[in-house]
């Protein structure tokens, strides 16, 4: 009896485990190492406003060519242009403050070239971003995440270290995450032909995949172009011959779009500021 009943016991547990594999081989989802995976893990990061991870994950996705490339390049130029321009308005701060303390400039000079060196990185990531999705002529652009959590107003730290005040090294976290994510946010509006306008911007992220017309986003990937080759200004991380790359990717990039005023303006913006590198 005491075997019979032993034997039984196997049966029943081989049956369950079984079940669970069967139960678990039926579950639907993406796999990890997938494309689907990758992007899915993006939207998880990027509503938790970790966005170097978010990074990540979508530069997985569009390392290859699959059903999600276009909308992971579309996604990280969004979020390679915010944080070039949160990086850059930062180190901008620092420089200001080092020009105001004359006591400790050294300490605002450090981060003035830390952030400096961060925004001149996402912004060559960018451009290599941007040079893929122009391959693609899609009439219109898919916006597949969320609307950007954070503030359009920029953090109040970043005003008392402009005027050269020391302030602990939590604050200056927190300010720059909050700069970060303001810088999104921003670059979100300019995406969507909306530039600083959050109201109009949350609206139109009302529905799960907004499309934009290629014109309207590519006009405002040129104008990010335009601002971080200002980076590479003799003032800043001076290396021309960068600044020039990305003056005429941007010029470039708007031959193929049809007039507006925005494009006009920044045409002339591009051309001026080309005139001055080379005196």
């Amino acid at each position: 009896m005491i075997a019979t009943a032993r034997g039984w016991a196997t049966v029943l547990a081989l049956i369950s485990v079984t079940l669970i594999l069967i139960s678990c081989s039926g579950e639907s989802g993406p796999q990890p190492g997938t494309p689907a995976f990758d992007f899915g893990a993006a939207k998880n990061t990027f509503a938790a406003g970790d966005y170097v991870k978010t990074l990540d994950n979508l530069d997985r996705v569009a390392a290859t060519e699959n059903e999600f490339t276009p909308k992971a390049r579309a996604w990280l130029l969004v979020l390679t242009s915010g944080m070039t321009r949160g990086y850059t308005e930062l180190a901008d701060r620092f420089e200001n403050g080092a020009r105001m303390n004359r006591t400790d400039p050294g300490s605002f000079r450090r981060n003035m070239t830390q952030y400096r060196g961060e925004a001149g990185r996402l912004a060559l990531h960018f451009a290599q971003v941007f040079g893929d999705f122009q391959k693609s002529k899609d009439d219109t652009v898919t916006l597949a995440f969320p609307y950007p959590t954070g503030s359009a107003n920029p953090p109040m730290t970043l005003t008392k270290i402009a005027g050269g005040m020391l302030v602990p090294p939590a604050e200056v976290e927190m300010a720059q995450r909050q700069n970060i994510e303001r810088a999104v946010l921003l670059a979100a509006c300019a995406s969507v032909g909306a530039p600083e306008d959050v109201a109009k911007t949350h609206s139109v992220f009302s529905t799960p995949e907004v499309k934009v017309p290629r014109a309207t986003f590519v006009t405002a990937m040129a104008a990010a172009l335009f601002d971080q080759s200002q980076l590479f200004s003799r003032q800043k991380l001076d290396d021309p011959s960068k600044l020039k790359i990305f003056c005429t990717r941007a010029q470039d990039a708007l031959k193929g779009l049809p007039e507006s005023k925005e494009s006009k303006e920044l045409g002339e913006k591009i051309e001026k500021s080309l005139k001055v590198s080379k005196t």
